[in-house]
């Protein structure tokens, strides 16, 4: 999965980057958009004598013989245990235990609501309304900022459990096109609200897998009559400018390294190479499987009973009532009414509500759920990676090495925090910035534990960040991996031809022309070059990619090779430690810090939103500025694009039947440009 790199043709660039979750399309990674779903090797690594490390097998080093069966026996232990030495049973689970409160944290939570500021007091028996739609962020927003942010719609669910105040849930679900991590993390938290004893309903009016697949988690989940259903499962399509190129007189030079390296197929092929496809149908069931799995476990139907529904092609809202598969077809009004008889609420009168942006406002402390004197570092690393801000670039919005790498340091150099934690959702970038931020990181996880908590997607640049932790978690459906490279340079002397055209190149330097000279195909000497630099790049990136996870390099040719991975298979082969979300990586933070898990810790985020008037408007402006900051990155990646590329364009799901109407050139071009959000 690769950026499929529209370069500008003057450009050779090498690109680590994941074989294919976007490389089935178009230049850009044409995907429609998803609806469920350095040579120096002496300081690679963690140092042996920090106290932190995993373990590092003695046979990453050793090219002595050994027998047949002491490999095939470390081989599955490998495979079983991850490269950590532990199994994912040995980490905690992280899993929340709710906490009936005594009466004197009843009486200390009531005195404190006395104080709290005016918009900041909610009504007993008020109901929380949120609404899940659209992008939801990984990272902390401002009042000022629109949409949803996955932090802050966790932490409600959390405050809302042991609220007095609050008495439910009722989540309307919009169509989501967040990736799968996010969803898996949602619904986590929907489960977890449940044990408090209070209900979460749901309503949903629009009927997709990722939209059900959090609807059916919640005690009742209702729709009303005109509800559309597209519950039909899951396509994922390869567009491919091959044909096109050619007409035109274009000709793609790309190099992949890696069987699984398709980044560059949609500029050189015109169909689908078969290790793709491989790959992205082993993807595809992974997906399928864990929502069926989800589904079933959610619903108490069978496994094939839920996939025998979804093969009928069901659309009529009233046969998932017929099914067991929501609770009722009811009108939002109507749904109201109902909680208005269970709340005993007078039918005059109004259901007391309190919305997720009012809610958001509420403090922990009043409600008593603030940590203990230990604190636990979060620093979030979101979007794409770059080594400096750009002159558009708005907060939140990429993963900036500078300025993450100052929050890493002052982590490292301060004495109060007890372990960080990594919180990466990126398809990768600029390799050299990855390689600067993954040197930080590691120095960190040299003075204190370091935990890499993945979201949706943790790929080639972003995976990269990662190996340099004490401890690698993901959830079973992040896309993760991606160890590759791609390099790619345009020749136009034909599409010159057509249109009367001449280039003419003055040079010194034997490969002087090598970055120029679109005009001409590369000459023998320079194909080699061009060979030799793209192997060169990858094979830093898989040797660094070993050491960092205490694997012999044939071993991690074997997961390589620019495959991307879930985050289930990446665990059984050693490229992650454990499966789980963010609760999770705390609880193995507080576990390598020698905290007692029973024992709260105080959770402080390094990377809260601007409040700087920039920022704001920036903030308030984003829908509108957001198709010039789109449109300057892609003339930026026509015109600027210099040096290797560790990215991965995530891997687009669609579910049939969704943008019917929509014209493949539209298509093409919409997808490209969201590529480059």
């Amino acid at each position: 999965m690769a950026k499929l790199l529209l370069l500008h043709a003057p450009h050779v660039i090498p690109r680590f980057s994941s074989s294919s979750s976007r490389s089935l399309v178009s230049a850009a990674a044409l995907y429609r958009r998803p609806l469920l779903v350095n040579p120096q090797f002496s300081h690679i690594g963690p140092r042996l004598h920090s106290p932190y490390n995993r373990r590092f097998s003695a046979r990453a080093f050793d090219d002595s013989p050994a027998s047949s069966a002491e490999m095939e026996k470390e081989k599955q232990e490998q495979l079983l245990d991850g490269v950590s030495g532990k199994k994912d049973e040995d980490y905690p689970t992280g899993e929340m235990e709710y906490e009936n409160r005594n009466a004197w944290e009843i009486f200390v939570v009531k005195f404190r609501m006395l104080f709290a500021y005016p918009w900041q007091r909610v009504r007993k028996g008020s109901v929380l309304t949120m609404t899940l739609r659209g992008q939801i962020s990984d990272q902390l927003k401002s009042r000022f900022n629109s949409g949803l942010s996955l932090p802050q719609l966790s932490e409600n669910f959390v405050k809302a459990a042991y609220d007095p105040r609050i008495a439910g849930v009722y989540l309307h679900i919009d169509p989501l096109s967040c990736g799968w991590g996010k969803v898996e993390e949602i619904r986590r938290h929907i489960l977890n609200f449940k044990k408090s004893g209070k209900f979460i309903v749901g309503y949903i009016s629009i009927c997709g897998l990722k939209e059900y697949y959090l609807g059916c988690a919640c005690n009742e989940l209702f729709a009303p009559p005109s509800a559309y259903s597209f519950l039909y499962g899951l396509t994922v399509q390869a567009s491919f400018l091959g044909g096109v190129f050619e007409k035109v007189g274009i000709e793609p030079q790309v190099q992949r390294i890696g069987k699984y390296k398709s980044a560059g197929d949609q500029l050189s092929r015109k169909s689908i190479s078969e290790e793709n496809y491989e790959m992205l149908s082993v993807l595809l069931d992974n997906i399928y499987s864990n929502w069926l799995d989800g589904v079933s476990d959610a619903t108490g139907k069978k496994r094939e009973d839920v996939e025998n529904f979804i093969n009928q092609g069901v659309y009529e809202i009233e046969k998932l009532k017929e099914a067991g598969l929501i609770k009722d077809i009811r009108y939002d009004d109507e749904v109201i009414t109902m909680l208005k008889e269970r709340l005993g609420v007078e039918k005059d009168k109004k259901l007391p509500t309190v919305d997720y942006k009012k809610y958001s406002g509420v403090k922990k402390w009043t409600l008593g759920l603030t940590g203990g004197r230990d604190q636990i570092a979060i620093i979030r690393a979101g979007g794409s990676i770059s080594r400096v801000k750009g002159p558009l670039s708005t907060p939140g919005s990429a993963i900036i090495a500078e300025q993450l790498i100052e929050k890493i340091r002052s982590v490292r150099e301060s004495k109060k925090y007890k372990a960080a934690i990594i919180r990466i959702d990126s398809p990768g970038g600029d390799a050299l910035a990855s390689d600067l931020m993954w040197r930080e990181i590691k120095l960190l996880a040299e003075t204190k534990p370091v935990i890499a908590s993945m979201s949706d997607v943790a790929a080639s640049g972003g995976y990269y960040m990662a190996m340099a932790a004490n401890a690698i978690v993901a959830e079973n459906l992040t896309l993760t991996g991606s160890v590759g490279v791609v390099t790619a340079r345009f020749t136009l002397a034909k599409l010159y031809e057509k249109i009367g055209f001449n280039k003419e190149t003055i040079s010194r330097g034997k490969y002087a022309e090598l970055l120029g000279a679109e005009e001409r195909p590369l000459k023998p000497e320079e194909a080699e070059l061009f060979e030799k630099s793209a192997q060169h790049a990858y094979q830093l990136f898989r040797d660094k990619a070993a050491l960092s996870r205490s694997m012999p390099v044939d071993k991690m040719e074997e997961v390589a090779q620019g495959r991307v991975w879930t985050g289930k298979d990446a665990h059984s082969r050693g490229l992650i430690d454990a499966v789980g979300g963010l609760s999770r990586a705390i609880a193995i933070a507080k576990q390598k810090a020698n905290i007692p898990l029973n024992k709260k810790v105080t959770l402080v985020e390094l990377s809260r939103p601007s409040t700087s008037l920039p920022d704001i408007l920036s903030g308030i402006g984003s829908s509108v500025i957001g198709v010039d900051r789109t449109l300057k990155g892609l003339l930026d990646e026509l015109t600027i694009t210099e040096g290797v590329q560790a990215r991965m364009d995530g891997i687009m799901f669609q579910q049939l039947g969704r943008d019917s109407l929509a014209t493949p050139i539209i298509d093409m071009l919409k997808d490209y440009l969201s590529s480059l959000r």
